[in-house]
């Protein structure tokens, strides 16, 4: 049985097991090191105190999170989110990514956001699969922005209105 809920600090373990495994095998994240859950708590912290960090646990372990963060300091930007999800390897493909989302943006819409943004690191079909899937449309490409394991990494951003 799976519940999606609010993330909070003692999660912070759990998320970096299933984030830092995207940081050693793939150039999906951009950090080149591994987080401490000492860092991740904060994250979380920084994040719920106004935007959704939300969880999915399947028999009580967490297998997954989404989050939304500022897209941008500046007021203007306030209707305006960046989002991003991660499922653990083992349970990728089980429609995880898509109830984590449909949940954040229920609470996004709750809090009046506008524009929700998804920057992927290409190529990674299964994310553009899950964010077009989900309604998003691509706006942007950025050629050669990231430089992650000896190579140069493409950054596409999709775009979904909420209203």
């Amino acid at each position: 049985m799976i519940n999606i809920r609010s993330a909070n600090s003692e999660d912070a373990e759990a998320i970096c097991t299933i984030y830092n495994h995207y940081v050693r095998h793939t150039t999906i994240s951009f950090e080149e090191s591994e987080v401490l859950p000492s860092e991740m708590s904060r994250r979380i912290l920084d994040v719920v105190h106004g935007l959704p960090w939300l969880v999915l646990e399947r028999d009580g372990i967490v297998d997954g999170y989404a989050y939304a963060t500022k897209w941008r300091a500046r007021s203007a930007y306030r209707f305006s989110v960046e989002i991003s999800v991660y499922v653990a390897p083992a349970s990728i493909g089980k429609g995880y990514g898509a109830s984590l989302y449909e949940q954040l943006f229920e609470q996004l819409a709750k809090l009046g956001v506008h524009a929700v943004i998804a920057g992927i690191a290409l190529p990674n079909d299964a994310s553009i699969r899950l964010h077009e899937k989900m309604g998003f449309v691509k706006v942007a490409l950025f050629a050669q922005v990231g430089f992650k394991n000896s190579q140069w990494i493409d950054v596409g951003y999709w775009q979904k209105m909420m209203r």
